[in-house]
């Protein structure tokens, strides 16, 4: 079964936490549907940031989002002028006043989301794929990696038919609930069309007293 799920969802509430943190009962879907919107712009806009994760917290009438970037400075801009604008225009889609926190990657090569996002970007740019994906793959290993996984979907090196190619480095339990494993995937658009790419890196494992104290604190 940890072959073939979400490896985030798989481990939620066991050594997960949850990126969306409030409850709701009567405006359960709107709030939803609220997020999704929020993190779709904020995908687009700050796509140069190299953006890893989104949380959202909601308290009262305040909606509070931490963004969590490889670059935060390009996501800030010169004298907050990106982020203001950023802010204003999620205000425009949201019910409730929007707080904004940006925080840093510090190790991005150890975060699947932006691993994936660089592959994309080459691939877009024409560089060919299998040198694409050793060369992530050495990057995220030589950082501390245990191990990583790249697959790349769709029509690549310009094929008539769509095929897929996968790179294994290391070791990936994902049947292992306490395993760090950091899943992420982007779309490159090329010519021939878009091409799927989904990145696994397992960063070692979690013990169990961080596990309990990370699910008590979400819940609690």
């Amino acid at each position: 079964m940890g072959q073939k799920v979400d490896p985030r969802g798989f481990r939620l509430g066991i050594s997960r936490g949850w990126e969306a943190k409030w409850f709701a009962t009567k405006d359960y879907g709107r709030f939803l549907q609220e997020d999704l919107k929020l993190r779709k712009v904020i995908a687009q806009r700050c796509r140069d940031s190299g953006v890893s994760s989104v949380e959202v917290e909601r308290l009262g009438d305040e909606i509070y989002l931490t963004i969590y970037a490889v670059h935060p400075g390009i996501l800030i801009g010169r004298g907050g002028q990106n982020i203001e604008r950023l802010k204003k225009e999620l205000q425009g889609i949201s019910s409730g006043e929007v707080k904004l926190t940006i925080r840093e990657v510090e190790r991005p090569e150890l975060e699947a989301y932006p691993v994936a996002q660089n592959i994309a970007e080459r691939i877009e740019n024409r560089i060919p794929f299998r040198r694409v994906m050793k060369q992530a793959a050495f990057r995220t290993l030589e950082a501390g990696a245990r191990g990583i996984k790249i697959k790349c979907s769709g029509r690549i090196g310009g094929r008539e038919i769509a095929r897929s190619e996968t790179l294994h480095q290391g070791q990936m339990p994902l049947h292992k609930l306490s395993a760090d494993i950091s899943y992420g995937f982007v779309e490159a658009r090329t010519m021939m069309g878009r091409i799927g790419v989904k990145t696994w890196i397992y960063r070692g494992d979690i013990s169990e007293e961080v596990m309990k104290e990370s699910v008590t604190t979400e819940t609690g």
